[in-house]
């Protein structure tokens, strides 16, 4: 049976500052406080789509949950957790890392929380700072620590191509959540949405966004290595959907961008596999649902390779598994 997200938007609530690439309104589509009646309403809906019930869950996002002003935010669980146990198998949120401490996650716990993501965006301090989020780098540190050692699956939110990062210290983002050892990442890449600073930055020149091209090759790295280390990446890009097309400017915004950098990954391994050999015509052998990411969209892995010298054709072959491949002559 199928896994079901009940996604309840909490947009701006809880959040101390607005960050220079933030307008939830645009991203949700919501700018209204979330009520009581909207969440039952939510979730009685997903109530009548089969699905299983120990891998389902009601998620509140948007805002930083556990920053909501308390008798708010107990309310928001309340009414949730009355549906934890029966129909669903635990409640996700997320928030910032300088929002989590002992007492909070005691709450939390209380009333079925399972999944904590934490919005990190940058290990990076001075990306932070230009980018007034508000926390540090040592906050996600310490916040990870506790999720885990409280028992919730720990959940880390990244951003690529944010003012004053680059391709260096994104991988530097990587590689200290391979260390803090998360079940699950979101990749997204910076998007330039009206009514926020960074759209000023960018119409003033102060900022150019990541290209199409260079995001997919910098996130089919960072699943890469997330795959390599058995971290789940739950989601690549902005969901479509909101007023996220109507208020985009500038950026990566694709609506199929986690199957383009999937076919980057496949790309990049036979660039791997074919390097110093002659060109000519070549069978890669990959799993049978893998064959479209092989090929990519449009057959651009193809072309990409025929323009090369190398003339690929692609097979299935069941003993691989996803991101194995086999070539032969």
């Amino acid at each position: 049976m199928k896994h079901i997200n009940v996604a309840l938007f909490v947009p701006h609530l809880g959040c101390p500052n607005t960050c220079i690439f933030c307008n939830q309104k645009t991203i949700s589509g919501k700018c209204s406080e979330l009520k009581k009646q909207e969440i039952i309403s939510a979730i009685e809906t997903a109530r009548k789509t089969p699905h299983s019930i120990h891998n389902s869950e009601i998620a509140f996002f948007g805002g930083s949950f556990t920053a909501i002003e308390r008798e708010k935010m107990l309310s928001y669980l309340q009414t949730a957790s009355a549906y934890i146990g029966k129909d669903f198998g635990g409640i996700r949120i997320s928030t910032r890392p300088d929002a989590i401490d002992e007492e909070i996650l005691s709450i939390l716990k209380k009333y079925g929380v399972t999944s904590i993501e934490l919005g990190a965006q940058s290990m990076c301090d001075d990306v932070l700072s230009l980018n007034e989020r508000g926390h540090t780098a040592d906050d996600t540190r310490k916040a990870a620590k506790l999720i885990k050692e409280n028992g919730f699956s720990l959940g880390l939110q990244m951003m690529t191509g944010l003012y004053g990062s680059s391709r260096e210290k994104d991988m530097y983002t990587a590689g200290q959540f391979v260390e803090l050892k998360p079940d699950t990442v979101r990749i997204y890449p910076t998007v330039v949405l009206e009514g926020t600073k960074l759209a000023e930055y960018y119409i003033k020149g102060m900022y150019t966004p990541e290209t199409l091209e260079e995001s997919v090759e910098l996130c089919s790295l960072l699943l890469e290595l997330f795959y390599e280390n058995s971290i789940k990446v739950i989601r690549l890009g902005l969901h479509s959907g909101g007023n996220v097309e109507e208020g985009f400017i500038a950026g990566v915004y694709h609506p199929a961008f986690g199957e383009l950098c999937e076919a980057g990954i496949y790309k990049n391994l036979v660039l791997r596999q074919l390097g110093g050999m002659p060109k000519g015509n070549y069978t890669v052998l990959v799993n049978p649902r893998e064959i479209s990411k092989m090929t990519g969209q449009k057959k651009s892995n193809i072309e990409f390779f025929r323009e090369k010298g190398y003339f690929l054709k692609i097979k299935g072959d069941e003993e691989l598994k996803e991101y194995q491949i086999k070539i032969t002559i």
